[in-house]
């Protein structure tokens, strides 16, 4: 399948795994598509349902594809804002960067959020505790470049597109109350932090959320799609044992963007919780038997 890039980035985006995911969606589905932590996007976007509701704690992602939706932000208007910003930034360097910076954290324009998500350091999305935008520049002044202006452009004309096209809704709300809106037949897909990864998440993750989100879906009587990691070189995901053992496990390897040196990144195994049997599941139960024998 053709995975769409969506206009906004972050480390850890789920851009190769989206065929992956999508393989398990029943083929049948036909409710509402749910992601409590919708992050970029790109998930939901790709799985393209007739409906879907997708949420994060982060209003800055919200309002952006809010704003996208609401034509507030349109191709043609991206582009006129990156070509004005694009040179100043290649004018003034940094300078510009953290001006826009500062003007973000006061007004919270999703324009210059989309501005600083790529012109910052490594596609990070990162806050303080105040809740501002902290992180560096990229230092590279000529980063909007014509050829990537238009790329980002037309990310925005595809999501758009979709909007036009299907019922997407968003809201930024905590990840229990969007589980809570889920009906029988709806999909409910969990991206959250990763438990003893990720430290900077809007209003961070840690042992209580985890244990919060694993009760929540126990006791839920949807179908639900969990994203998280199983283990790296160097150590495991101890809440697959203490928590998420009792569900469908899959995994897969995916290298992971993360750190600033390239011998900080590392490829790691991914796992996808579910608690519905599918293909791909047995199938992968086959091969561990094969492999044992």
């Amino acid at each position: 399948m053709k995975v769409h890039v969506p206009p906004i980035k972050s480390q850890g985006i789920k851009t190769k795994l989206v065929p992956w995911i999508k393989s398990i969606v029943p083929q049948e589905f036909n409710g509402k598509w749910i992601e409590p932590f919708m992050g970029t996007g790109v998930v939901g976007f790709n799985i393209a349902p007739k409906r879907a509701l997708l949420c994060d704690t982060n209003p800055h992602l919200v309002n952006f594809y809010q704003a996208i939706a609401d034509k507030k932000i349109t191709s043609k208007i991206a582009k006129q804002y990156l070509n004005k910003e694009g040179a100043k930034l290649l004018e003034k360097g940094e300078s510009h960067y953290y001006e826009l910076r500062a003007r973000f954290n006061e007004e919270h324009r999703p324009l210059d959020f989309l501005f600083l998500n790529r012109a910052c350091f490594n596609g990070m999305i990162r806050f303080n505790k105040k809740g501002g935008f902290n992180v560096p520049f990229c230092r590279k002044p000529e980063r909007f470049a014509k050829a990537y202006i238009t790329k980002i452009v037309n990310q925005i004309a595809h999501v758009s597109h979709l909007f036009e096209i299907k019922d997407f809704e968003f809201k930024c709300q905590s990840f229990d109350k969007t589980i809570d809106r889920a009906n029988s037949d709806d999909i409910i897909y969990c991206d959250p932090p990763y438990i003893g990864r990720h430290v900077e998440y809007f209003n961070g993750w840690d042992e209580e959320r985890e244990n919060h989100l694993f009760n929540c879906l126990s006791q839920s009587k949807n179908k639900f799609i969990l994203s998280t990691w199983h283990h790296n070189d160097f150590r495991k995901n101890e809440y697959i044992e203490l928590l998420w053992n009792q569900f469908n496990l899959l995994t897969r390897e995916h290298f992971y963007h993360i750190g600033g040196s390239e011998k900080n990144r590392n490829p790691m195994i991914e796992a996808i919780i579910t608690n519905y049997e599918t293909v791909i599941i047995e199938e992968q139960k086959r091969a561990e038997q094969l492999i044992l024998l």
